[in-house]
């Protein structure tokens, strides 16, 4: 199993990137925090975890051990592949995963795309007492801006969120909604830090509905 990758970051983009190390370079899957986290031409290292099929062999990224820790326990979920433990990752920080299934917070599960109330409560059985706490708080550090027209950012996010598992409709909803709220990143034209925010208000509010709920 190939535990971690270090080398230089050939490549980035919304869902993937590539480091390359003894002049391979390696393709990763990955969620927007931990492409956030990389930097075209630089050193990284990223903790790593592979998935073999029959068919292909597709490697995941993370930016720490906590992180890959909780995808993995993840997958041993009924019903959660690897696809839909990224998609919960990309929504919620280690730590707030941990919190949801140690609160039984149904609500805050739910707000990932492909989890309903059914599939959030065998997730809560399923995961009890296996998560470990992350021990970290989410980073929400900027990344520099990139000077992209708007309707190609706007495009780009919600492509980028369809391949989470949004519906088309959604993914323009929750960007329409950040934009409207967060005129200054919208402003910059920054496509990764656009689909971070917006994910990161789609978290918050999930968060604020269970509160209420309690």
């Amino acid at each position: 199993m190939i535990a971690s990758l270090s080398g230089t970051v050939e490549h980035v983009s919304l869902d993937h990137a590539v480091i390359t190390a003894g002049g391979v370079g390696l393709a990763f899957a990955a969620t927007p925090q931990t492409l956030a986290t990389l930097h075209e031409g630089r050193a990284a290292t990223v903790q790593t975890h592979l998935v073999v099929k029959e068919d292909a062999l597709t490697l995941y990224g993370f930016a720490d051990r906590a992180e890959r820790e909780v995808f993995e326990v993840l997958l041993g979920a009924n019903g959660v592949g690897p696809r839909l433990a990224l998609a919960i990752l990309a929504v919620h920080h280690p730590e707030h995963v941990r919190r949801a299934v140690t609160e039984e917070d149904e609500k805050a599960l739910t707000l990932v795309p492909g989890i309903g109330p059914k599939m959030a409560r065998k997730i809560i059985v399923d995961l009890a007492g296996r998560l470990p706490p992350s021990g970290d708080t989410p980073d929400e550090e900027a990344v520099p801006a990139a000077d992209v027209p708007e309707d190609a950012w706007h495009a780009d996010v919600v492509q980028a969120m369809t391949g989470l598992g949004w519906s088309e409709k959604e993914a323009a909803k929750a960007v329409a909604a950040t934009v409207a709220a967060h005129p200054d990143v919208a402003g910059s034209g920054d496509v990764a830090a656009l689909l971070r925010t917006t994910l990161r208000d789609v978290g918050t509010a999930a968060a604020v509905r269970g509160g209420r709920t309690r």
